[in-house]
């Protein structure tokens, strides 16, 4: 996987134009596939492809394996004669195409699945049982969204004791939920059926997909509803003992305090870590390659009392190291997995890289230190690595140009090699914007990676997500001129000069 040079993009499915309030698996997939193509990169980065919250979160979701219903395209359903392109039509967005509105499409897209699934016939009805068959999360997943459906859409916790107890449901309910649950199964086949034409698309064009594991599941999940013991929950109460977050670092000096429910690793461990091999099997059956978002808390993690204001007052604790992963190189040899290792680093972080051998990622940003010598510079960068120019969580180079300190921003000037007074210019040939990207590109690193935002030359208003805000994330959107007056050429030059091609 990574024993080449290459480069990819950072660009989630719901930023991508399209005519229903958010990006969708329709031609705009396809035709970003090709604009990848032409400028010679190898790798799409998507954020996870999992149902988001209530915040429009990836990273927090109601499964670890189900995909996000809202990507799925309304005219591919019309293809499949499930609609009306007139029904279709009630899926098409007025509002403003550079903020991706999931309320809109929540609404549209369910109703319109309603429909689609009211009109299916025996044939595709096998083919969603073969799938069931093949993908044993989705039976719980169904029931669990059925019940919730039926509830308000509450969290699970808030249902009654026959419901919110999976054991009790099982024996008393789940033949009342058969009906609705088919739904739910429907729109799980319908993601994953779009999906695959995609991928195998892109990957016919030479590009690999890149995609996100979040380490952590939710406490409103189908994951901890159906799998009490594996987490550290007070089965009596119904609620979370510890949850997760990260001490104070460079985005909070509170920490960031997640809520997600932590592992309970000694029980996982006697089963033979059976859940862990099954979800990353299934991803790296979803994606080609699979980054791990915070992967340090495999070495050890930062655990935090469920009644804390903030994640100050947590502590580290051992996770389970090499134990799960040798049961995963043991299923899935030579797994192509990227280790998200940023944020506060021990040595049982580096040893736990250096017995797995996977690549740890470097972000410029973060190196931009004039007082120090950061391992996230580009001259100290080692090949097993993947250098970015910014993630999801990042500021855009040019936002962080213009929020940097004098001391900062004339460090990480001098360092690309920027001369000038014009270093806050952006857009698509912004001069500051390109040095620093050169200047990733040239690092030793395997895999260099951009966000489409830093590509235009975007400032900080275009950026994804602002780690311990809870408001106003994931909204970026583009449009099909966007991507087609980016300077194609430029990156098909420097993939081609820094053999990144």
């Amino acid at each position: 996987m990574f024993n080449k040079r290459g480069a990819g993009v950072i660009m989630h499915i719901s930023s991508l134009p399209s005519r229903y309030g958010i990006g969708v698996f329709d031609k705009n997939c396809f035709d970003f596939a090709d604009k990848l193509a032409e400028m010679k990169f190898s790798y799409w980065q998507v954020l996870p492809f999992n149902p988001v919250d209530a915040a429009n979160s990836p990273y927090c979701s109601a499964s670890a394996f189900a995909g996000n219903i809202l990507f799925i395209d309304p005219m591919g359903l019309v293809k499949m004669g499930l609609c009306t392109e007139d029904e279709a039509k009630t899926n098409i967005y007025d509002g403003t195409p550079y903020t991706a509105d999931f309320d809109f499409a929540k609404r549209a897209r369910l109703a319109l699945l309603k429909t689609a699934f009211s009109r299916i016939d025996t044939e595709l009805a096998q083919k969603i049982k073969d799938f069931e068959a093949e993908n044993k999360w989705l039976t719980n997943f169904s029931y669990f969204m059925a019940v919730k459906e039926a509830n308000d859409f509450k969290p699970w916790w808030e249902w009654d004791e026959d419901f919110a107890r999976f054991d009790l449901f099982k024996r008393r309910h789940r033949h009342d939920y058969a009906e609705r649950s088919a739904f739910w199964k429907f729109c799980q086949y319908i993601f994953f059926t779009q999906w695959k034409e995609i991928k195998e698309y892109a990957n016919s064009k030479g590009i690999k997909i890149i995609g996100d594991m979040p380490i952590y599941v939710a406490m409103d999940s189908v994951d901890v509803w159906s799998n009490l013991p594996m987490f550290l929950i007070d089965e009596e109460k119904l609620c979370p003992e510890k949850v997760a977050g990260v001490p104070p670092d460079y985005f909070s000096e509170d920490g960031q305090l997640w809520g997600n429910p932590i592992y309970n690793w000694d029980y996982m461990d006697k089963d033979g870590y059976k859940w862990w091999l099954g979800r990353i099997g299934n991803a790296l059956n979803v994606y080609d390659v699979v980054r791990i978002d915070h992967f340090r808390a495999f070495a050890s993690y930062w655990e935090v009392p469920a009644d804390s204001e903030t994640a100050k007052t947590g502590e580290w604790k051992p996770g389970p190291g090499m134990k799960l992963f040798k049961k995963v190189f043991r299923k899935f040899p030579d797994a192509p997995i990227i280790a998200e290792d940023l944020g506060v680093f021990g040595e049982d972080v580096v040893k736990l890289l250096e017995d797995t051998k996977f690549p740890g990622m470097k972000v410029v940003q973060f190196g931009f230190d004039p007082d120090g010598d950061s391992s996230h510079m580009p001259h100290n960068a080692q090949r097993n690595s993947v250098n970015y120019v910014g993630t999801h969580d990042n500021n855009t180079i040019l936002g962080w140009l213009w929020e940097a300190s004098e001391k900062e921003r004339r460090f990480a000037l001098d360092y690309v090699g920027f001369e000038g007074d014009n270093w806050g210019d952006g857009g698509y040939y912004s001069k500051s914007c390109r040095k620093v990207i050169e200047t990733v590109w040239r690092s030793a690193s395997e895999t260099a990676i951009i966000a489409f935002q830093d590509m235009c030359g975007f400032g900080s208003d275009a950026r994804m997500n602002i780690p311990g805000v809870p408001e106003k994330n994931w909204r970026f959107r583009t449009t099909t001129e966007t991507i087609n007056s980016m300077d194609a050429e430029y990156f098909k030059k420097i993939n081609t000069l820094f053999k990144r091609a």
